[in-house]
């Protein structure tokens, strides 16, 4: 389910961005060295901490925000390394929407050893959008021994708990994705057999693909059958094949959140 980040950075271009105050006092980030798993994995976090009242990104971040990037290089008898999403919130602003965390949040790390007895050392970035009313990009640094004999840390436990649903856990029935070219590209949409999870739904699409840009999707429900619809263009502005099994759907309300993986032809 979580892809795992290979030792290698990413690279992205972003939109010039305006500083208003030192980074150091914007946004920190440390390791929370977590405990070794019965499978000889390790299971840490990094734990951001932003200025009140300023948020941060969730992995599909909407238009105008910034998707966290994880690089570990540096880091000693460590091989990969899988993030993993706490549920998200929902950020309206200035008629645009966003998704992501405000004031602080527990990236929980699962961490794949080259040799899962010895002591491993992490070390990295992570690249990150802060805003309040500007938006600044942020990279950060941390560097730290994981334990062998760890314990258990009750904030990774609370971050790995605040997942969202498996289609299968929300009991989701039929999933399919009918698609229509459309001037610039195609326009998906997704039906989904769910039980209502919030009076107020809100639908992100990822077309599993980087160089796919999708637009926020238009929602509607009626009663178990829950639709979204969004246009998709690739970024060369070229005609493109979607693969519906790569596409992850993942319905937001409250608190609450189901992922799902792929659909089938509509």
């Amino acid at each position: 389910m979580y892809k795992p980040v290979i030792m290698s950075a990413l690279l992205m271009a972003f939109p010039a961005f305006v500083s208003a105050q030192p980074l150091d006092e914007l946004a920190r980030v440390e390791v929370v060295p977590g405990w070794r798993t019965g499978e000889g994995q390790h299971m840490a976090g990094l734990r951001v901490t932003l200025e009140p009242g300023w948020k941060t990104y969730w992995r599909a971040p909407g238009d105008g925000g910034i998707p966290p990037q994880f690089s570990f290089q540096g880091s000693d008898n460590i091989a990969a390394v899988a993030p993993h999403w706490p549920v998200p919130q929902v950020f309206r602003q200035n008629g645009l929407s966003s998704i992501g965390y405000h004031d602080s949040v527990v990236f929980p790390l699962t961490v794949y050893g080259e040799d899962p007895d010895a002591q491993m050392r992490i070390a990295g970035s992570l690249f990150i959008g802060v805003c309040e009313e500007i938006c600044i990009p942020v990279n950060l640094s941390f560097d730290a021994l994981l334990p062998i004999e760890g314990e258990r840390d009750p904030a990774i436990t609370a971050a790995l708990v605040n997942r969202p649903l498996t289609a299968e856990e929300a009991n989701v029935g039929s999933v399919t994705c009918a698609v229509e070219p459309i001037s610039d590209g195609l326009s998906v949409t997704a039906t989904i057999d769910a039980p209502q999870i919030d009076a107020q739904e809100f639908v992100v699409v990822e077309a599993g693909d980087a160089n796919v840009w999708v637009s926020e999707a238009d929602t509607s429900r009626d009663g178990n059958m829950l639709s979204a619809t969004v246009d998709m263009v690739h970024d060369s502005g070229t005609a493109f094949a979607l693969d519906r099994s790569q596409l992850r759907i993942t319905v937001l309300g409250g608190n609450q959140a189901i992922d799902i993986q792929g659909c089938s032809a509509g």
